[in-house]
């Protein structure tokens, strides 16, 4: 664009031309608080004189990318550049088309030779350092991604390399190939302190074993851990057994017998207020491990409940009131035969059982029309009758199983570990679940899931993590700076709150661009109160991104 400007008898022309800025500032702003490019060009060895884009900045390229939710794959990254201010947001110097590809590429290939687990680690230490985190608790829990293309399913497995194939899928997809990502991320902010990429075929039982005897000692000397928290498939008997120096948090899974008895004894006490939630705690032995129980009563889970429990029953119930019918207009040749047949069938009741049950003799005759009057039978057929009853105590024991859970722990001092702070820390499990729901977002890179080799699938496994951790810092962030001065910021209704989501105060900010005059001059625009209010609280760095020319 050209604008004209006559001034008397001169004519003044100047170029000029708009960026979009949006929340990208926010997301480069904290990947350069948290010193990310900076220690990644530190650890991995890289030649400057020959590379004009630095791992750092091809990693920070590739978080703004993720964290732009414009739902571009890795390859379209220079499109994605071309209406943003690259300069502004990356380094001096950077232009869109060098963020291509082969660029980035490479610099996966340099994070999978340098490892992207023990990477990733390094900036997770640091990110909780300089956030100030205190990791009591770590959630461990893991999720699958589709991956398009063959990649080395057919071939063995290799050392090192994740094998891309088929397994259980958590998004009912058993016929596309997948890779594994586990994550244990702490309470506060829910930012991940470990990163793995696994095998598509990866066993949740298997893993969490793995993890746990390789990791949590490590991690208990970062960012001094002190329980594990994770779901049932932690609760393996075999895994609790190598876990003695180790404190840890796991759910039950109702399959054992003693968990299920435990719920039905202690349930109807729970229940007594259906509104209300109650819990009891017990000692039990398991795996040869000594271990506290508590028992929970959750009201939501109740009301769930009632709805799965009562459409069940009706539909099984009515289910086995056909088959009995079918079952009463059935013939048999002998007593024997029908009374085998009703045993069989009693078996499969689970919601009803038989009540006034009996045999009986049918006469037939053979021949056409009415027989005569004081005829013999030629044989008989033996017909059951009778009635089928509700029972009532299987629906009270499902809707027991479902409305009530078990939380187990070797933490057995309630001092150090009350039972309102073991229900607690467990419930704090969706932090993890939050965070794999946000990559798993259609807008985000993970949805086009494809490169070159399963090496690079492992690199960008990384890097969307470390989108992760940008995310949830920023999200931290923004909530404590609004808490302790004791400020607001307008939700969707224009209310003021303190603890907005950073998806909304990217939404937020998504009208702001960068209008360059001349190549020369830059000017913000569509700055307002809200936004300056809280790019000041942030901090300069921010304030710097988003004032001027940057």
């Amino acid at each position: 664009m050209v604008a004209r400007i006559e001034t008397g008898t001169t004519v003044a022309s100047e170029h000029y031309s708009s960026k979009l800025l949006k929340h990208l500032g926010l997301v480069a702003g904290m990947y350069d608080e948290l010193g990310i490019g900076e220690l990644v060009d530190q650890l991995i060895v890289q030649d400057g004189e020959k590379r004009k884009v630095s791992i750092g900045q091809a990693v920070k390229a590739m978080i703004l990318n993720g964290l732009g939710f414009a739902n571009r794959a890795l390859y379209l990254t220079p499109l994605f550049f071309q209406d943003k201010p690259v300069q502004r947001l990356i380094g001096e110097g950077i232009e869109a088309a060098q963020l291509n590809d082969d660029v980035l590429g490479r610099a996966l290939d340099e994070i999978h030779e340098y490892g992207p687990s023990k990477l990733y680690s390094q900036f997770a230490a640091q990110a909780v350092n300089r956030l100030g985190l205190l990791c009591r608790f770590g959630h461990l829990d893991s999720t699958g991604f589709h991956a398009d293309g063959q990649y080395n399913s057919g071939a063995p497995a290799q050392e090192g390399v994740i094998h891309i194939t088929q397994g259980y899928s958590r998004d009912h997809r058993p016929d596309l190939n997948q890779v594994v990502l586990q994550l244990v991320c702490e309470r506060q902010a829910g930012i991940p302190l470990l990163m793995e990429a696994l095998s598509g075929n990866n066993s949740d039982k298997e893993s969490f074993r793995d993890t746990v005897k390789t990791h949590i000692g490590q991690m208990q000397s970062d960012f001094g851990l002190e329980y594990v928290s994770a779901d049932s498939a932690l609760y393996v008997a075999e895994t609790l057994g190598e876990m003695n120096g180790f404190r840890w948090i796991s759910r039950v899974p109702q399959t054992l017998t003693l968990a299920r008895d435990i719920i039905h004894s202690i349930a109807p006490d729970l229940m007594n207020h259906p509104e209300q939630t109650a819990f009891r705690s017990l000692g039990t032995v398991y795996g040869s491990v000594r271990q506290r129980w508590v028992v929970v009563y959750s009201p939501q889970a109740y009301q769930r409940a009632l709805k799965t429990v009562n459409k069940h029953c009706l539909k099984q119930s009515t289910t086995e009131l056909k088959d009995f019918d079918k079952l009463c207009k059935q013939d048999f040749a002998c007593p024997a035969d029908a009374r085998k047949a009703l045993a069989a069938f009693e078996k499969k009741l689970k919601m009803t059982f038989m009540n006034d049950v009996q045999v009986n003799a049918l006469a037939r005759f053979k021949g056409k029309g009415r027989p005569a009057q004081g005829r013999q039978p030629d044989f008989y057929v033996y017909r059951i009758q009778g009635a089928l009853a509700s029972r009532p105590q299987h629906r009270t024991r499902k809707l027991e199983r479902k409305s009530c859970f078990i939380l187990a722990t070797n933490q057995l001092d309630c001092e150090a570990l009350s039972d309102e702070q073991l229900i607690a820390a467990y419930k704090d499990q969706q932090k993890v679940e939050r965070g794999f729901r946000f990559l798993k977002d259609p807008m985000f890179m993970a949805s086009t899931l494809y490169l070159k080799s399963p090496q690079r699938i492992m690199a960008l496994m990384m890097v969307m993590t470390l989108c992760l951790l940008i995310y949830a810092a920023l999200e931290y962030r923004i909530r404590e700076a609004l808490k302790q001065t004791n400020q607001t910021f307008p939700n969707q209704k224009g209310k003021p709150i303190t603890n907005p989501t950073a998806r909304w105060v990217f939404q937020f900010f998504a009208g702001i661009h960068v209008l360059i005059i001349g190549q020369i001059n830059e000017l913000v625009l569509n700055l307002n109160q809200y936004h300056a209010a809280l790019l000041k609280l942030l901090g300069e760095r921010y304030e710097g991104l988003y004032s001027g020319n940057g």
